[in-house]
Formats: C-alpha cells, sequence, structure tokens
C-alpha cells in the first residue's frame, strides 16, 4: 500500500524494535512504547493489525495499531491506539497513512467497528465521529469530543455500550 511519499506494511517481527523507537520518539514517555510491546504478547493483539509507515529510503517513520476490544458486553471492536511517527517526519502524512492503511487492512477482514481516544480536529478526516452519537462510552472520564468511532460497514449494525480495552490499556 502506498500514500502520497509513504509506503505502508504490516509489522514483521523485524521491524518491533523500530516501531518501539518511534513511539519512544513521538511521545513525552516510553508509556505508549510500553503499551504497544505489552499489547504484542496479549490475546488482543491480531497479526496483520499493526501498520508501519516507511520512508522511501526503508525507514520506518510511522506505526498505527489496531487491537481486539469490546463494545458493550459482546461488541467486538478494535481500538486504535497508539499513533505514532517520528518528530522529523511528523505533519508530512505518515501517520495518516498508516492509519489508512490499518484501517483498510480491518475493513478487508470484515471487521466493522474502531474506537480511539484522540484529538477531535485529527480523527475526523479518516471518518471517526463522536463515539456517544452511537452510543459508545468510556468506563472513565474523557471529554465527549475526543472519544470517537469508525463503522467499517456502516451497513452492518454496531455494538453500544462501555468500551472494555484490553488489560494493557490499564482501564
Amino acid at each position: 500500500m502506498s500514500g502520497r511519499n509513504w509506503t505502508t506494511r504490516p509489522e514483521t517481527d523485524a521491524d518491533v524494535a523500530a516501531v518501539r523507537r518511534i513511539n519512544l520518539a513521538a511521545f513525552p514517555t516510553a508509556e505508549e512504547a510500553d503499551l504497544v510491546d505489552a499489547l504484542r504478547a496479549d490475546p488482543a493483539w491480531i497479526p496483520g493489525l499493526s501498520l508501519i509507515a516507511v520512508a522511501a529510503d526503508g525507514e520506518p517513520v510511522g506505526h498505527a495499531l489496531l487491537t481486539r476490544c469490546r463494545v458493550g458486553e459482546e461488541g467486538p471492536a478494535l481500538a486504535l491506539a497508539p499513533v505514532a511517527v517520528l518528530p522529523e517526519h511528523q505533519g508530512r502524512g505518515a501517520g495518516s497513512a498508516a492509519i489508512e492503511a490499518a484501517l483498510a487492512v480491518a475493513r478487508a477482514r470484515q471487521e466493522n467497528l474502531v474506537v480511539v481516544l484522540g484529538h477531535p480536529a485529527y480523527y475526523p478526516r479518516f471518518g471517526f465521529r463522536r463515539a456517544s452519537q452511537q452510543g459508545i462510552r468510556a468506563s472513565f472520564d474523557v471529554p465527549d469530543e475526543a472519544l470517537m468511532s469508525l463503522a467499517l460497514h456502516p451497513d452492518r449494525p454496531t455494538p453500544t455500550g462501555t468500551i472494555h480495552y484490553p488489560v494493557p490499556f490499564g482501564v
């Protein structure tokens, strides 16, 4: 898969260190990098749904991760978190390319619902909207506009209720 200047592909075992480096560089603490490592060892991990954006020289520069979560008691969903880009490549579309690739893979796998807790001005460009409008909520306090969801197959029903994140999220 290719974006403007980015090639995207699923993470491989050879990319684990690069994904950690991207997350360490993109965030002020190691929390997100540690989360990715913990999710890799969790049943919520779905092979093929950790996507990287690669620069023309082959260097991984962006990362987007989808893992299994539930909405309500029975509803399968995916959590988009974290999304990270090396600081020197931020604002150039690498993160968008990784997100679009991850959503495309999830859609092709017949996944339907994706939730994200993030910047309300960024994620709507991918089709996300306030989760509360779809009857979805978090189990912790979060600004309504920051919790968003996306139905990848809008003709199919989506679950409603509280999001149950994988254990490594700590919520």
